[in-house]
């Protein structure tokens, strides 16, 4: 009914391609606020047009601090829904079990990871950059959806990664190379994460009538439809520092232009880029053709 994925190939896999910290993030390494964090496909700056060179790379970079934080912050319910998914697994299959085990350890790293880049960023940004949350918050409200919900959630955030970084960075030669090799590194492991939350999927999807599995996709858009409204703070709060970071104050008109292109540039990076991945759309269809539709006829909004 799904890819053919397994346990023991994913689990090789992420055996051999595991990284370390160090390896993304070496001791003494810096930021390189002259150049770019995020791909333009992400970021949506270039286009804002009353804006000169130099405040796009900052409204750029603060893109990239709002990036930081929000994988930090989905990171902190997908550990949790992974372990409390692996717990029941315990005495059965060992690949299964390791691969799931895996799975949370590397998730746990990739928290360490975003923590430690946001330091960085902290040090010599030299401007303060409000988030959203608290992520204990968020983690509360997502979880306490149906668990296919959830899981349909994190598969989403697993392969849009794969666009964050394969069609959006690889080929940018101009981006920061730590934050590219952040995005990079990211992928990789997320990668097997993704095959993973495929084969968790169908396993919540074993033995759900129709109506079961549509009100798994009611609570996969209403997780979508809390985290927007998160998105749509974030993107005032990112004007915020924007203005402290440039001291220029916008005017009603120009700050509302820029809400309204900046909200719709934060929508595709962590909805739409997840919604119409190809790989996506394909458990959907396996799932059923009725939910492929739905989420069809909603993605066109945040892309």
């Amino acid at each position: 009914m799904f890819q053919d994925f397994s346990f023991e190939k994913i689990l090789a896999t992420s055996n051999r391609v595991a990284w370390q910290i160090g390896d993304v993030l070496p001791d003494g390494a810096r930021l390189d606020f002259g150049r770019p964090f995020l791909p333009e496909g992400l970021a949506r700056t270039a286009a804002i047009d009353t804006l000169s060179v130099d405040e796009r790379r900052v409204m750029n970079h603060i893109r990239g601090h709002e990036y930081l934080q929000i994988f930090g912050l989905v990171e902190e319910f997908i550990l949790p829904f992974v372990l409390d998914h692996a717990r029941p697994q315990l005495n059965g299959d060992d690949a299964r079990v390791r691969a799931l085990l895996a799975f949370a350890g590397e998730e746990a790293k990739h928290i360490d990871l975003f923590k430690r880049f946001h330091a960085r960023f902290t040090e010599d940004f030299g401007t303060d950059c409000a988030m959203i949350g608290p992520p204990e918050a968020v983690a509360d409200e997502v979880l306490g959806h149906d668990p296919l919900s959830v899981a349909l959630v994190i598969l989403h955030i697993e392969w849009m990664t794969q666009r964050h970084y394969v069609e959006s960075a690889r080929d940018d030669s101009g981006l920061d190379p730590l934050f590219k090799s952040l995005l990079k590194h990211h992928w990789i492991e997320e990668a097997q994460h993704a095959k993973l939350d495929t084969l968790m999927v169908g396993a919540l999807v074993e033995g759900r009538d129709e109506a079961g599995v549509q009100k798994a996709i009611d609570g996969y858009l209403d997780i979508g439809m809390f985290l927007d409204e998160g998105l749509k703070t974030q993107t005032g709060f990112n004007l915020d520092a924007f203005e402290r970071a440039t001291g220029r104050t916008l005017g009603d008109a120009e700050r509302e232009e820029l809400a309204t292109q900046q909200h719709q540039a934060l929508r595709w990076t962590y909805l739409g880029s997840g919604m119409t991945h190809p790989q996506f759309v394909a458990t959907l269809a396996a799932m059923s053709p009725a939910a492929r539709d739905r989420i069809a006829e909603v993605a066109p909004v945040f892309c």
